[in-house]
């Protein structure tokens, strides 16, 4: 220990007044280093002053409120350093903002807040009983100390490393493992981690380039990461399209039709199915997940840590956008599978392309419109327009309370389409209410977009076929629920169910 600190405590000076107050709870923080010894606090957002094993008596400050890596600076070569620059400042709080003052601002400061009389008496019994004399530079002395001082050398506690006591620690990635049980998050179950297949296979397909790293063979199936390259100019004219941001990145901020075009257009986002024959027996996805990295974030927010380890695992070039797709296929048979030939196809699943509106107002009238794609003209007619209720118990629940009038139309098309079209309300229903519980002491909900799926909209069924292959087949579809009857006739939107891109085959082994 110090030995002019060692002084200290044996004469008794009470430090509080200039702003290093002894406690008996000197419990660190996450950044307190590691083999501190604290001797001091602030009293302010725990502030604090401590020696550090094998650093001899250097003084550092620790300011948990700081932002990484400003955490620990040291002020002093020694505690009677350390003391010569109090008599100077008068207080401490000088001394542990130098490191982002300029001269001016630190003088300004010493200007601006002199020494009360009560940390005179202080500092004077200080230099009596130490015979010390006022730093002659202080600002100098303590920029050069920081500016020469090796900060790798100060170690950390766990803690220090941990994203819950530390947001700004940056995590460690965990040991790269893949389970047919879990996901780029984790895993549950007591399967074993799956054994890596080196692929190393690259495509191109739906205006994507693609990258098949790895498989994995696991007990109960394969599996296999899929990594669609995307252009980073695709996505920042996206973001600009549609002016994404961080205060404007909420699917509440955009229609249904709007978020409808959105999918269309985000080069982010295939929807595709992909289909193994493994020695020539076929394999179907029973489940997966993905993650995706973007390389255009705005400033001052990061991706997705998994999206990024996946990246760095594969060796992925991190300039261009990522979607990392992890598909697991269960085994043809009960048993693991010895691997002589894989050959993959991939197939995009359909996408709603929003199409046009009209309005209803009666049985007979019709509406014409053409195919996006194939440009076939259709002529939907109206059969029947009728007001319906659904009954209030055919949602399940006692605790909400659930829109139940809605309009059903009947309608057919010519000619009949070989591709599915469906038609939609324009309008979204209403928000299901929270229902009083009886027990006042009973928790109550609060009513959430997630609960809207299950009566319609955007994801809601609309449309159902009725009757057999016939030409002119009747079409059902059902408009948004609301908790009065619509007094206005619906507008209604077709919608079209298209493949942009071609299926497509490729050998992996």
């Amino acid at each position: 220990m110090d030995k002019t600190f060692q002084k200290i405590l044996r004469y008794g000076i009470d430090l509080a007044p200039v702003g290093v107050e002894r406690r008996e709870d000197n419990a660190p923080y996450f950044c307190t280093p590691k083999g501190a010894s604290i001797f001091g606090w602030a009293g302010v957002d725990g502030i604090h002053f401590c020696f550090i094993r094998g650093f001899g008596g250097m003084v550092f400050s620790v300011s948990p409120m700081n932002i990484a890596p400003d955490y620990v600076h040291p002020l002093a070569r020694d505690f009677a350093d350390f003391l010569r620059l109090l008599l100077v400042s008068g207080d401490v709080a000088a001394l542990e903002q130098a490191w982002m003052w300029d001269e001016a601002q630190f003088n300004t400061f010493l200007r601006d807040n002199p020494p009360t009389q009560e940390q005179k008496q202080v500092l004077s019994e200080i230099a009596k009983q130490f015979c010390l004399t006022p730093m002659e530079h202080p600002w100098t002395y303590i920029k050069e100390l920081q500016s020469s001082f090796d900060y790798g050398k100060i170690q950390y506690t766990e803690d220090y490393y941990d994203v819950d006591m530390n947001p700004t620690a940056k995590p460690t990635p965990p040991e790269w493992k893949v389970y047919y049980e879990g996901n780029f998050w984790g895993h549950h179950g007591k399967d074993r981690a799956g054994k890596e297949i080196a692929l190393g296979r690259e495509f191109d397909w739906a205006d994507h380039h693609w990258v098949i790293p790895a498989a994995y063979s696991c007990s109960k199936g394969l599996v296999v990461d899929f990594c669609m390259q995307v252009q980073p100019e695709k996505i920042r004219s996206f973001m600009e399209k549609w002016n994404l941001n961080p205060e404007n990145d909420s699917v509440e901020n955009f229609t249904q039709e709007q978020q409808m075009q959105m999918d269309l257009e985000n080069p982010l986002c295939l929807d595709f199915e992909p289909r193994l024959e493994l020695n020539k027996k076929s394999l179907q996805t029973s489940h997966g997940c993905s993650v995706c990295f973007n390389p255009c974030v705005p400033e001052g927010f990061t991706n997705e840590l998994e999206a990024k380890w996946a990246v760095d695992h594969y060796g992925l070039d991190d300039s261009y956008g990522w979607v990392v797709c992890r598909c697991v296929f269960p085994w043809a048979g009960r048993r693991r599978s010895e691997i002589q030939t894989l050959t993959l196809a991939m197939e995009q699943q359909p996408v709603r392309v929003p199409g046009p509106h009209f309005i209803a107002h009666q049985a007979g009238d019709t509406f014409t419109f053409s195919h996006p794609v194939s440009g076939e003209e259709y002529r939907l007619t109206v059969e029947e327009l009728e007001r319906q209720m659904i009954p209030a118990g055919s949602f399940g629940s006692d605790r909400w309370s659930y829109p139940t009038h809605t309009v059903a139309m009947t309608y057919t098309l010519s000619p009949e389409p070989e591709e599915a079209i469906s038609v939609t309300d324009c309008a979204e229903s209403d928000r299901p209410l929270a229902v009083t519980p009886k027990d006042p002491m009973a928790p109550t909900a609060v009513a959430s977009a997630a609960v809207i799926g299950i009566i319609g909209g955007a994801d809601g069924p609309t449309a159902i076929v009725v009757g057999d292959r016939s030409e002119n087949k009747l079409h059902a579809a059902f408009s948004s629920l609301h908790f009065e009857p619509v007094a206005d006739d619906i507008e209604w939107r077709v919608e079209f169910s298209i493949k942009q891109f071609e299926e497509a085959s490729f050998v992996l082994l």
